[in-house]
């Protein structure tokens, strides 16, 4: 399963430190994320609300995550600040998530106030496929969180 680390950052952060830490410790550049809040937003017609497209977007994926609604408002925030959010996803196994976690702590990553995620939503199996699927337990949501960047598997 994929394993996330989510940090946010301040807007005086070295976000490029953060990132060349991140690669040193296995994730590949292309499993990491950075997100700022656009610094304007196209108007296409009078119906659109790009500002307003760009947040429910976010809200979605962080809840998909497993980010409680008050976190996830939390980030929104900071974005609205000024903040950069930085995600980068490993696999469940080799540990690369939480140490990228634990990189982003040691660059500052903010602390989100911590709360219970939201259960997760899993497709119903019919009792009959149960016995195929075994004894390994689906985990999903957050796994860690510490005073600064939260580590969630999806």
């Amino acid at each position: 399963m994929p394993k996330t680390a989510l940090g946010l950052f301040e807007k005086d952060r070295n976000i490029e430190g953060v990132i060349r830490e991140i690669e040193a410790v296995g994730i590949p550049r292309k499993e990491v994320r950075i997100l700022v809040e656009p610094r304007t937003f196209e108007i296409t017609d009078q119906m659109s609300f790009p500002r307003l497209d760009f947040e429910v977007d976010l809200r979605r994926e962080l809840m998909r995550l497993g980010a409680a609604k008050t976190e996830v408002e939390a980030y929104v925030e900071g974005l609205r600040r000024g903040a950069t959010l930085v995600l980068a996803t490993g696999s469940d196994e080799d540990g690369k998530a939480d140490a990228a976690a634990d990189v982003m702590n040691r660059h500052g990553a903010v602390g989100i106030e911590e709360t219970e995620g939201p259960e997760p939503e899993l497709p119903r199996v019919p009792h009959e496929s149960m016995a195929a699927i075994g004894h390994n337990p689906v985990l999903a949501g957050r796994v860690r969180q510490t005073n600064g960047a939260c580590v969630f598997v999806w």
